[in-house]
Order: C-alpha cells, then structure tokens, then sequence
C-alpha cells in the first residue's frame, strides 16, 4: 500500500523548511524529488542531480515536458536561468569533493544511530548501491524523507537496520508521515509530530526509542 499524494507532499514541504537560501542540494528518487514544488519563492537553491544537471527548478506542467531533460529517475524537470548540464563523472566529483550542503534521500530503513539502509529491496533486483553511498558520506547533511512504517506495518525507524546497510551513521534528519527526528550523539531527537499526530502514535509505530526535544516538554 503506497502513500498518498498528499502525505508525500506533506513530507516534501516539510524538508523543503530544511533548505536556505544560496544551498547546493541533491535530491534523491521518490519523495525528495517532490520538494522543489514547495519552495518559497525567496529562497534560490541549486539542485543537482547526479546524472548531472545544477539548476532543476519544479516538475513541468504536462505538455510542456522536454524529452531531453529528467532527473537521476528519469523523470522530466524543468530548469532554473543558469542552469548548467554536465558528465555523471563531474556530477560525482561535486559530490566527493563535499559542495553538497544537503542531500534528501529515501530510505527503507533508518537506524538510532543513523545507519542508512536504502539500497537493497527484499525479493527485488536492484541495479547496486549507485550514489546513495557517495552522497550520503560526502554531503554536509543527510536528510531522509520516507513513510514511517513499512507496507507490512512494522518500523522503519529501527533500533538496528535488518537491511544491508548503505553508509553508517549518516543520517541527520528523518522526516515521515508521523515525525521529524533528529540524529544527535545521544540517539534519536523527535523534533515535532507532523499535523493531527499524537505523541502515543509515534511511540506506537517507532521500535527505536527516542527523547524529546525541550519543545514538548
């Protein structure tokens, strides 16, 4: 069972707050790829994406897609003035030289310590670990944008990562459906509940445990 639209959106807009002005962000596939639709119009962000385009702006309207142009997913983007194309090669030299300020991946799971594990779905052939690796150890912050419990209803905020693995102790920020935590030395940080969400229903849904911040105390 998928996640609606709105609640995708409502995820997206949520870590589009995370983002200032003048930044260097790359967007991963899914969700994260919904957030340059909720940009206030104040704020101008590079987003890069790893196939190798500086300067994604919204999703186009339908009709005015160019065949030419997509993100890493091979979805169509449309582009900001001064926009700038290049190889995937210089597309990851960006991302090991650190000019990423932030990247805003998916995750099927997210561990206290903040262990990605985003690369391998059980029974599913994936391509390999692709740049989920190099992004989320090179970029200054991690940000994971994905539902707060799997199709089967179990945790994807976990206490230890049943999944292989993609970059230990990486993770920053996880946004969800329910929350926002954050990663500190102590563990994991719930931040704030997402709208209409109880305290009771993130402990209810969470296996990892967590504090919270001085605002709900």
């Amino acid at each position: 069972m998928g996640m609606g639209g709105n609640i995708r959106n409502l995820i997206a807009k949520r870590a589009a707050k995370e983002i200032e002005n003048g930044m260097v962000v790359n967007l991963g596939i899914g969700i994260p790829s919904l957030v340059p639709n909720h940009l206030p119009d104040n704020i101008h962000v590079f987003f890069q994406a790893e196939n190798g385009v500086l300067g994604m702006a919204s999703t186009p309207r339908s009709g005015e897609e160019d065949a030419n142009l997509c993100n890493a997913a091979g979805f169509p983007v449309s582009v900001q003035p001064g926009a700038s194309y290049f190889d995937s090669a210089l597309a990851f030299g960006m991302i090991r030289k650190g000019k990423l300020d932030i990247t805003i991946l998916g995750s099927l799971q997210v561990s206290e310590q903040g262990d990605l594990a985003n690369w391998i779905v059980p029974g599913k052939r994936v391509p390999g670990m692709g740049g989920a690796m190099e992004l989320s150890q090179k970029a200054k912050k991690v940000i994971v944008l994905m539902s707060h419990t799997d199709k089967n209803g179990q945790s994807k905020v976990v206490k230890s990562c049943s999944l292989p693995v993609t970059t230990p102790k990486c993770v920053d920020i996880i946004i969800t459906d329910l929350a926002v935590f954050e990663i500190t030395d102590a563990g994991l940080l719930l931040r704030e509940l997402m709208p209409g969400v109880s305290l009771e229903q993130v402990k209810e849904k969470t296996e990892a445990p967590f504090t919270l911040s001085p605002a709900f105390l």
